[in-house]
């Protein structure tokens, strides 16, 4: 035990024994005693003093950063590199790079030829990997919006998303409602100011309500990935535009949809907030489907794979494949890892033979 430790051990017997003595008299009796009052603060102080050191470190500078990745094993190289990226990327921000690679995370000690350079590759191949994720989101999010606006709306008007009869679960439809409306009083959008010009009520400048809800077509415009994903979700199952939607994007069960949207929402959340994709245990996961209308994973995954991001990445393959958009995602997932050869994608959970699956052939 170090002395620090001892110190504190220490401290926190005597606190401990004046805890003993509140509880075997009244507060009033020991408090009474102005020594044991002042004992007692004096001791409490320097707990918490000492807590405040434990808890809280001196920043470092760049330099002294550099020299403790050093002094932990890793191999720094151009020090001159490993400023200039450690300028703009922060050591905190970097650790989910490197986690893998210490021996030793107790103490951060790294295994034997862990190399900086190699964790900034990573750092950029996550940041293009993020890029090309957003776009194919971009894409889905976009076409299940069209296709919720029109299949519902010419089939139950558009005002659908107000018609309780429609949705399962009553609560929740009313949240969907507030949703939607909190998005559509928050947009700037060009169109959203007409209509608020026309529809709004004003007070101090600003629109507190409207006179007329917005039809499905403009409200929909506005609303999230997410949001879009809770209201298809909660649609009553019986409904034949529920099961078309999904049918559409080659699944047979509005399940399988709402369980790859929630999936994607997800995965869409971290890309949005620029987090880290790389080795990322994934929270939310597609459900395995059935029959699957067309080209999907004929080998079965690992539950390793499963929790990792190849998963999700490889049903936005799917439903960009069923929408006709997916040979452009394809083609950049590829090149990125063909020009990135030394990157271990088993860390993201591509299996060995993931290539040779007919879907990203």
């Amino acid at each position: 035990m170090n002395e620090k430790s001892a110190y504190f051990l220490s401290l926190h017997k005597k606190v401990l024994s004046l805890h003993l003595q509140l509880r075997r008299h009244a507060v009033l009796t020991v408090f009474n005693d102005n020594s044991t009052r002042l004992a007692y603060r004096k001791i409490c102080r320097r707990v918490i003093l000492f807590y405040n050191g434990m808890a809280n470190k001196e920043s470092r500078s760049i330099d002294e950063q550099i020299e403790l990745l050093k002094q932990r094993g890793m191999l720094v190289g151009d020090e001159g590199f490993a400023a200039r990226h450690l300028a703009h990327i922060s050591y905190y921000r970097l650790k989910g790079y490197w986690w893998d690679m210490q021996s030793d995370r107790a103490n951060h000690l790294f295994q034997p030829d862990s190399k900086l350079e190699d964790v900034i590759t990573r750092y950029y191949f996550d940041k293009e990997l993020r890029l090309i994720l957003f776009d194919a989101i971009e894409t889905i999010e976009i076409t299940l919006r069209t296709k919720m606006i029109y299949h519902l709306s010419q089939s139950y008007g558009g005002l659908y998303y107000m018609d309780k009869g429609l949705f399962n679960n009553e609560e929740l439809q009313q949240q969907h409602i507030h949703d939607l409306m909190g998005e559509f009083m928050r947009s700037g959008e060009i169109f959203i100011k007409d209509y608020k010009c026309k529809y709004g009520v004003w007070e101090d400048r600003k629109c507190i309500s409207l006179t007329q809800q917005p039809d499905a077509w403009i409200i929909f415009e506005v609303a999230t990935f997410g949001t879009l994903s809770k209201i298809y979700k909660n649609l009553n199952h019986q409904l034949p535009e529920k099961a078309r939607i999904a049918n559409e994007f080659g699944l047979n069960m509005h399940t399988e949809l709402s369980s790859w949207l929630e999936a994607i929402s997800y995965l869409r959340n971290i890309v949005a907030h620029h987090s880290r994709v790389w080795s990322r245990n994934m929270v939310k996961r597609p459900m395995d489907i059935s029959n699957p209308r067309g080209v999907w994973l004929q080998h079965p995954l690992s539950e390793f794979s499963k929790k990792k991001p190849f998963l999700i990445i490889t049903s936005m393959l799917y439903l960009c494949n069923a929408i006709n958009a997916g040979d452009t995602y394809k083609r950049k997932i590829i090149s990125l890892i063909e020009e990135n050869p030394d990157i271990p994608i088993y860390k993201i959970g591509f299996p060995d033979l993931w290539n040779r699956e007919s879907i990203w052939q």
